[in-house]
């Protein structure tokens, strides 16, 4: 029974060991790719842009936005972003005037606009219906 005790323990260790060594491989993989020009993101959310490494110091300069610059622990870079691909064939789902927003001279009227007055009956009306 002892035996199977250790067993289960070291398979346990080993697997610890192996779990340690995937994650410092990533680590260094990760920051292999850093180079100045990279989106990136830190470890508490930050986005930015790397402007400066120190190796030296273990040091990454970040652009957040243009003009403010953040130093933080090369460690803290944990993710490399990705630009979204964006297609190209469709529209834009802003227009580029406000002739979407009003209505166009041959269409059906709109509804009528309630009144003021309407409008509170309306309402209380239906707040009666669900008590």
């Amino acid at each position: 029974m002892s035996i199977l005790l250790f067993a289960m323990l070291g398979v346990f260790i080993f697997m610890m060991f192996r779990r340690n060594k995937k994650a410092q491989q990533q680590q260094a993989q990760l920051q292999s790719q850093f180079a100045p020009g990279v989106e990136v993101m830190t470890s508490f959310g930050l986005f930015g842009r790397i402007v400066d490494i120190d190796d030296a110091e273990n040091k990454v300069t970040l652009e957040l936005s243009p003009g403010n610059l953040a130093t933080v622990h090369r460690q803290a870079v944990t993710k490399i972003v990705e630009p979204a691909a964006v297609p190209e064939a469709e529209s834009p789902a802003v227009p580029d005037d406000a002739s979407s927003l009003t209505e166009r001279e041959g269409s059906s009227a709109a509804a009528p606009l309630e009144t003021p007055d309407e409008t509170s009956k309306r309402l209380n009306d239906e707040g009666k219906k669900d008590s």
